[in-house]
């Protein structure tokens, strides 16, 4: 179910960029909201999903294969997007995007991923499977399992080692490209996901661990927005 639920998710997220691309090219600003909106809650969602099967045996190896997996998919399905504030803000200080631009696309990441939340929560309550059951009740699910300034420094290191691999592969063909960097986070995954979940995705950090935030604002801003967005420059 798990899988069919993720599969649904980016069917819909595809048709939805395929309509948006079509009937809106001509309103740059709402497709290019629009866009980078079902993008980011794509891989929110999809993660949040990924999350749960994580915890199924073997250990780590089905969340590793899971995490390698589904960060190719999204590179296939989700080109032109950065679905990652951090992956916007770098062009912004480089003056490739423009500020109103890139703080349209920053807000929709982050609607996104309040949005996919709300869905995944949704989903959750309906209780399809066992582990869906005990998903609402976690409350935060605390995955800082270190001290603070560990964690940012963790967090702040991925950031830069994601975005210079970035930077390094721009120029490798997009098929080879897509798996380079799945890779890349798979390994940043296993190196740092038991200590900080090697999320290095505001977006996606606050998607995932809301309540978290809501608990420990100051400790988790610091660790999963601020440490990430210094890495990108």
């Amino acid at each position: 179910p798990s899988l069919l639920l993720l599969a649904g998710v980016v069917a819909a997220v595809g048709l939805c960029r395929r309509f948006t691309r079509r009937r809106l090219r001509s309103r740059q600003r709402l497709c290019t909201f629009l866009l980078e909106l079902f993008s980011t809650f794509q891989i929110c969602a999809c993660t949040n999903e990924l999350c749960l099967l994580g915890d199924v045996e073997p250990k780590p190896h089905t969340a590793l294969t899971l995490t390698y997996g589904f960060t190719v998919l999204h590179g296939w399905t989700l080109t032109g997007s950065t679905c990652n504030p951090c992956g916007t803000l770098q062009p912004m200080w480089g003056g490739g995007t423009s500020l109103r631009m890139g703080t349209l696309k920053i807000a929709a990441q982050f609607v996104a991923a309040a949005l996919a939340r709300v869905f995944m929560h949704f989903i959750w309550s309906l209780g399809m499977t066992k582990p869906h059951l005990g998903a609402l009740s976690q409350g935060c699910g605390s995955p800082m399992q270190t001290t603070e300034m560990q964690a940012f420094c963790i967090e702040l290191l991925f950031s830069v080692v994601f975005q210079l691999t970035v930077l390094r592969v721009e120029s490798v063909n997009p098929k080879y490209k897509v798996h380079l960097i799945a890779f890349l986070i798979t390994m940043l995954v296993y190196a740092g996901g038991n200590l900080t979940g090697a999320i290095f995705n505001p977006a996606l950090a606050f998607s995932l661990h809301a309540s978290c935030f809501y608990d420990k604002f100051l400790s988790y801003s610091l660790v999963y927005w601020i440490a990430p967005s210094l890495g990108k420059f």
